[in-house]
């Protein structure tokens, strides 16, 4: 699941002096009728509240290329991990209740819960749960949900850490983490007596009056939804929407602008709502709470920023930008990218949806980064321009090394592969089997537990070959590197994305995979 920080998308410059004012609405408007067609973005919406209020709210583009359906800012799209502060809040809630507290055990809620080791298992608090230093390497066990159709259960991911090695000493590193959401998710449903969605629904969702969103199942109406949408091919085509499944928690709220100002509102507020702002849905210890710092991360290095300090707190990433508090998150699922930037010294939120994978990514930061400077004081940087430029090298990079790669297969096609040294099931602990097979005189791959992962075997080199997936919704192209025995059989293989800049939550290398059969 994708999660870009905004301020890792920065290029280190020089600002010069000139100074503009805060932006308007038409400037907005200009500036995405330029990124729509920059980026190749189907459709998107933005909305920002200034001082307590709504001063921009508007969608623009499609929600589908082919049925011309305008984004309005009641549209829907999947926020994806902007869901986490949600969940965050959700716990917060419990805390005031006391029915959790903070610093409890996981293993106090839920028994089975078993990481990498003993220590770890037994001292796991639910603050761990959401500050991503469990000491697991980034996007651990996303393959059970990554892509969707999988048939893992939560209580596969409860039990699946005790197989991971640890990357990092436990609460020394970030590595951002899905699956530790999904415990997080479990933990509410325990503590409260009802789903997480459910949840979240009565006690968040329909308090704040954001009459038009939903988590997960819950989503009923479908009548101003969002279509996903894909660049990867250097044309926008749409893909089916991403079904989330077990990972609501970490990822699974269909909301819109019109309803995200209601949560920047609340935010910005310290956790109060309503009329007068008589009604709180945390205290303002739980929103300090959720907005300390609770892993380190490295400080943005831009001069044009200055900023001082930058890390995690509870379901948000907390920094400064010329010396104003910034709290943001971003969220990604294929076709759907989502960003929310607060600046509380300012009294000022920002919020952007779209629905097109590749280029939603610069096209909400260009534009987030843009209204941030007006209100910062900041020159006009051309955002726009700086991010086509920022893509375009991205981009030849990933497209030589995916090239490189299948020209290599191209050319090794006449070399003969016994196949039956590779044909058999091979298993993983916490993935399950995989089986290589002949098909038309081919090797191929399927993964029992996840079905969209299956397709041709190409051979690479000596022990490698290339994995074309049937599943092209997102790039994730994967070498299949093999071991043997004395005998030339094939005993265990290691996994990798071909591309660079694969999504993290293919995490194919994560997967021990050996003989079973």
């Amino acid at each position: 699941m994708k999660n870009f920080f905004l301020k890792s998308l920065f290029f280190i410059c020089l600002a010069p002096s000139i100074i503009f004012a805060q932006i308007s609405s038409p400037q907005i408007d200009s500036l995405v009728a330029v990124a729509l067609l920059k980026f190749k973005v189907a459709g998107a919406a933005i909305a920002i509240v200034k001082d307590g209020k709504v001063i921009h709210s508007k969608g623009y583009g499609v929600t589908n290329i082919n049925t011309k359906i305008a984004v309005d800012e009641n549209t829907n799209f999947q926020i994806a991990s902007n869901t986490k502060a949600f969940t965050a809040a959700a716990l917060a809630i419990l805390e005031e209740e006391g029915k959790i507290k903070w610093t409890d055990k996981v293993i106090d809620h839920i028994p089975e819960f078993k990481m990498y080791n003993e220590y770890v298992t037994e001292n796991f608090t639910i603050q761990d749960l959401l500050t991503h230093r469990s000491g697991l390497a980034l996007g651990a066990g996303d393959l059970m949900f990554f892509p969707d159709g999988s048939d893992f259960t939560i209580k596969d991911v409860v039990s699946c850490f005790q197989y991971f090695k640890p990357a990092s000493a436990f609460r020394t590193k970030f590595d951002y983490d899905n699956l530790l959401y999904m415990v997080a998710g479990e933990v509410i449903a325990r503590a409260s007596g009802m789903s997480y969605e459910m949840f979240v629904q009565k006690r968040i969702i329909e308090p704040l009056e954001m009459n038009n969103s939903f988590v997960g199942y819950l989503q009923k109406d479908k009548s101003n939804l969002a279509t996903p949408h894909s660049s990867e091919l250097g044309t926008i085509k749409t893909i089916d929407c991403y079904n989330i499944g077990m990972a609501d928690a970490a990822g699974g709220i269909f909301s819109n602008v019109a309803d995200m100002s209601k949560w920047m509102l609340l935010q910005l507020n310290k956790g109060k709502y309503g009329i007068d702002l008589k009604t709180s849905l945390f205290s303002l210890k739980n929103h300090h709470e959720m907005w300390r710092i609770h892993t380190v991360l490295k400080t943005n290095q831009n001069p044009r920023y200055n900023s001082h300090f930058n890390g995690y707190g509870l379901g948000w990433v907390l920094t400064d930008a010329v010396g104003k508090f910034e709290v943001s998150h971003t969220g990604g699922l294929p076709g759907m990218l989502s960003i929310v930037t607060m600046y509380p010294d300012l009294n000022l939120g920002i919020v952007i949806l779209t629905n097109t994978e590749n280029g939603g990514e610069a096209l909400f930061s260009s534009i987030t980064n843009t209204i941030a400077d007006s209100y910062l004081g900041l020159n006009d940087y051309a955002w726009i321009d700086k991010m086509v430029a920022w893509r375009n090298a991205d981009k030849n990079e990933e497209d030589s090394i995916t090239k490189e790669t299948w020209e290599k297969v191209e050319l090794a096609k006449g070399i003969k592969v016994k196949n039956e040294n590779f044909i058999g099931i091979y298993a993983d602990k916490w993935f399950g089997k995989v089986e290589v097979f002949e098909k038309n005189k081919q090797l191929w791959i399927k993964c029992f537990r996840s079905p969209k992962l299956n397709g041709p075997m190409a051979f690479y080199n000596e022990n490698t070959f290339a994995i074309k997936w049937e599943y092209q919704a997102m790039n994730c192209d994967a070498f299949a590197q093999f071991s043997f025995d004395k005998t030339g059989k094939a005993q265990s293989f290691k996994m990798k994305g071909i591309s660079p800049n694969i999504d993290f939550s293919f995490d194919f290398q994560d997967l021990d995979l050996n003989r079973d059969w």
